[in-house]
C-alpha cells in the first residue's frame, strides 16, 4: 500500500461520527517507516531511542453506578514501536470511553493500554490522574531561549542546510529551546504550534543558524512525530554532535497534545510537565 492510500484512509480531514461508547477500532495505526525512508533511517537501525508523550486532558466514563468520572492521563509509546498512533483516531476513541461503565480506574488504564499497544505494535504505558491529584505542573523548557535573537529570515519551506557549515572548533555540552517551530498536519494542512528543546554536547553549532533552521519548518507538513526525527537526524548530519537529544512539546488539539523525545544518550523525561501554551 503506498503513503498516500495510508493517508486516506485515516480520519483526519474527514466527517466522522463520533461514537459515545467504546470502540477500540476507531483507533489507527500510522507507520513509522512512512517518513523515516525519506531521511535515511532504518526502524532496525534507529540512531535515537525515545517516547511519544501525550496528555489527555478530555478523559471521561461512568463508574459501576453510572456516575461521569474525569480525570488527566499520560500516555508513553515507545520510538521502537512499528506504528505512531494517528492523533483524531486517537480523540475518538477516548470519546468512545464517554458512556461507557468501568468497574474501577484500574480497569479504564488496563484498557488503554491494552487497545493502545495494539494499534502501535509494542509495550504502551498508561497513568490516570484524578483531577485531585496535581501531577500535571506548569514549567519552563530548559536551556537558553534563542528566540530573542535578532535575526532576518527568510526561509519558510524546510531547508536543512541551513545547519551546513555552521559548527565551531569548540566543543560544548548546551541545552537550547525556542518557541517558534511551527508545521503543518501532513493530511490537513492545518497548524500545529509546538517549542521545541534541543540538548547537545559537540562542536559548538551557531545559534542563529539552528533557529533559523527551526522557522524554516513554518510551511512544512509532517506529524509531530515525524518532525522532531527530522531535526534529530539533520542536527547529526551536518552538526555530527557526539551526543544529541531532541525534545518538542506541542499544544493541544482535541484534548491530546503530543510531546516527542528523540535521543541517543538520555532517557525521556520521567516528570509531567505542562508549557504556558499547552
Amino acid at each position: 500500500m503506498s503513503n498516500n492510500d495510508i493517508l486516506k484512509k485515516l480520519p483526519l480531514g474527514q466527517t466522522t461520527e463520533y461514537v459515545c461508547h467504546y470502540k477500540p477500532d476507531l483507533l489507527h495505526p500510522v507507520p513509522r517507516q512512512l517518513n523515516r525512508t525519506e531521511i535515511g533511517v532504518k526502524d532496525e537501525a534507529l540512531p535515537f531511542h525515545g517516547e511519544d508523550l501525550w496528555t489527555l486532558y478530555e478523559l471521561s466514563w461512568l463508574n459501576a453506578k453510572g456516575k461521569p468520572c474525569v480525570a488527566t492521563g499520560e500516555v508513553r509509546i515507545n520510538a521502537s514501536t512499528p506504528h505512531l498512533i494517528e492523533s483524531k483516531s486517537f480523540k475518538l476513541y477516548l470519546n468512545s470511553f464517554n458512556q461507557t461503565q468501568f468497574d474501577s480506574l484500574e480497569e479504564v488504564t488496563s484498557t488503554l493500554q491494552r487497545d493502545l499497544s495494539a494499534c502501535a505494535g509494542g509495550a504502551v504505558t498508561v497513568q490516570i490522574h484524578p483531577l485531585s491529584d496535581a501531577s500535571l505542573q506548569m514549567a519552563e523548557l530548559d536551556g537558553t531561549l534563542l528566540d530573542e535573537l535578532d535575526i532576518s529570515v527568510n526561509h519558510y519551506e524546510l531547508n536543512p542546510a541551513l545547519l551546513e557549515n555552521t559548527t565551531s572548533n569548540t566543543v560544548v555540552s548546551e541545552t537550547l529551546h525556542s518557541h517558534l517551530l511551527k508545521s503543518n498536519c501532513l493530511v490537513t494542512g492545518q497548524p500545529d504550534w509546538g517549542s521545541v528543546q534541543i540538548h547537545y554536547q559537540g562542536p559548538q553549532i551557531d545559534r542563529e543558524a539552528l533557529l533559523r533552521y527551526i522557522i524554516s519548518f513554518r510551511q512544512h507538513q509532517e506529524f509531530h512525530e515525524q518532525c522532531v526525527e527530522r531535526i534529530f537526524v539533520d542536527i547529526q548530519r551536518y552538526c555530527a554532535p557526539e551526543k544529541l537529544s531532541v525534545f518538542a512539546r506541542y499544544t493541544r488539539r482535541g484534548g491530546l497534545d503530543i510531546n516527542p523525545f528523540r535521543s541517543n544518550f538520555e532517557a525521556a523525561p520521567t516528570t509531567s510537565l505542562r508549557l504556558i501554551r499547552q
